[in-house]
């Protein structure tokens, strides 16, 4: 189907995501574009995430190449829209931080989502707060696949601060990454800020990697979390891979099984705001 192209999303240092909407139907989209001459990685994400059908996945829609009005030809992979942005979005509305019980929600949706992919042999190898949307029914999925990988494959990919100290001393990534990572996206979301904040990972990256591969320190607990939180963490951050728990484990812990599931308060733009908004 013939699909106009939108606002921007987001953009990274490949690909650039705009919403886009259906001409036929009006359905909103959003669409992860890429010069199909530099789409390598885009192609390799498109793959991973065909292969993939979750309600804690975002979900593959197509892909498709197309010849943009500037002449430029573009690799474009097409995915359901969430329209309440991303969690750490979701923490910037409420002053910076969740409470507590949406923590728990936005967690446990996260680790059915690991729990899924693990179980495929693929490690998503980014989980953080900016790689987790929200989507129509407020459930969190996981999102951007572009450092996803086969378990087992040799490469080491994401962002400093969340990586595991496996992965900050270029050893491996797996599974158990994933893990470590989700403790830090627990961090993020209950302080509005990602762990080792004291050392800045935009400003100074090799610090937060060295000191995440060998420094032998955890990330610093929030105060303000509950004792159930705090062992929650624990679990995610031992610093031996093999030590740390599996998705499935996690979901059995009494952090993610104390509380049921609340309603968030969601707000969104509305499909004409989308649409609205400067078109390609």
């Amino acid at each position: 189907m013939e699909w106009t192209r939108g606002r921007i999303l987001g953009r990274g240092s490949t690909a650039t995501v705009c919403a886009a909407m259906y001409r036929s139907s009006n359905e909103i989209l959003a669409v992860k574009s890429s010069e199909l001459h530099r789409s390598e990685f885009l192609q390799r994400e498109a793959k991973i995430l065909s292969s993939l059908n979750s309600p804690y996945v975002i979900r593959y829609r197509g892909t498709e190449t197309k010849t943009e009005s500037n002449g430029v030809v573009t690799y474009n992979l097409l995915m359901e829209y969430a329209p309440y942005g991303t969690l750490t979005d979701a923490a910037a509305k409420n002053g910076g931080r969740l409470e507590e019980a949406m923590i728990v929600k936005y967690t446990r949706e996260i680790v059915r989502g690991l729990e899924y992919i693990h179980s495929k042999g693929i490690a998503h190898c980014d989980v953080k707060g900016s790689n987790v949307v929200v989507a129509e029914k407020g459930e969190a999925k996981l999102a951007d696949f572009g450092c996803a990988k086969r378990v087992g494959s040799e490469t080491v990919t994401g962002t400093p601060a969340f990586m595991a100290p496996e992965v900050a001393r270029g050893e491996k990534q797996g599974s158990e990454s994933d893990i470590w990572a989700v403790g830090c996206t627990v961090i993020e979301m209950a302080t509005g800020s990602p762990p080792w904040t004291e050392t800045s990972s935009r400003e100074d990256p090799v610090s937060v990697l060295y000191r995440v591969g060998y420094s032998g320190e955890t990330p610093e607990l929030p105060c303000l979390l509950t004792d159930e939180a705090k062992d929650f963490l624990k679990m995610c951050f031992k610093r031996e891979a093999t030590e740390r728990r599996t998705a499935t484990q996690l979901l059995n812990h009494p952090f993610l099984i104390s509380k049921p599931d609340i309603e968030p308060v969601l707000v969104s733009s509305s499909p004409t705001s989308v649409t609205d908004q400067t078109f390609w």
